[in-house]
């Protein structure tokens, strides 16, 4: 039987890491604004690095948090729930929240749920800055 050194027998490639379904980036465009961009799946396998990265916004207390949410494929209660736990410590550190951007499938969501009525909702996160 050969074994994987020998020539002429393959080995099977190592299985990839596990991927997050979620990449997060924060910038801060000026003095008073920050945005965090989410893309992939928004969900609760992948909510930790949002739930972090937005705290720590919120926790620098800029006048407005903008969420950009172009990339955002995916997007359950879990997600949903965060994006209000956000809205509500952003509000008592007198931050605006503001979301961008907002995909079909991510609209929906807010939609039958009625959360589109108390989030500030923009085009682009260039508008939602201009607001």
């Amino acid at each position: 039987m050969p074994t994987d050194n020998e020539p002429g027998t393959a080995t099977a490639p190592p299985f990839p890491p596990p991927v997050s379904g979620l990449t997060v980036e924060t910038r801060r465009p000026d003095a008073r604004a920050a945005v965090c961009s989410l893309a992939g799946d928004l969900d609760i396998e992948t909510l930790a690095p949002a739930e972090e990265s937005l705290a720590a916004l919120v926790g620098q207390r800029p006048a407005v948090l903008v969420v950009d949410l172009a990339e955002v494929a995916f997007c359950d209660s879990s997600g949903l729930n965060l994006l209000l736990k956000t809205r509500l410590a952003a509000a008592g550190a007198g931050t605006e929240l503001r979301l961008a951007a907002v995909p079909p499938m991510v609209m929906r969501v807010l939609e039958l749920t009625g959360a589109h009525l108390v989030f500030s909702l923009h085009s682009s996160v260039r508008a939602a800055l201009a607001a």
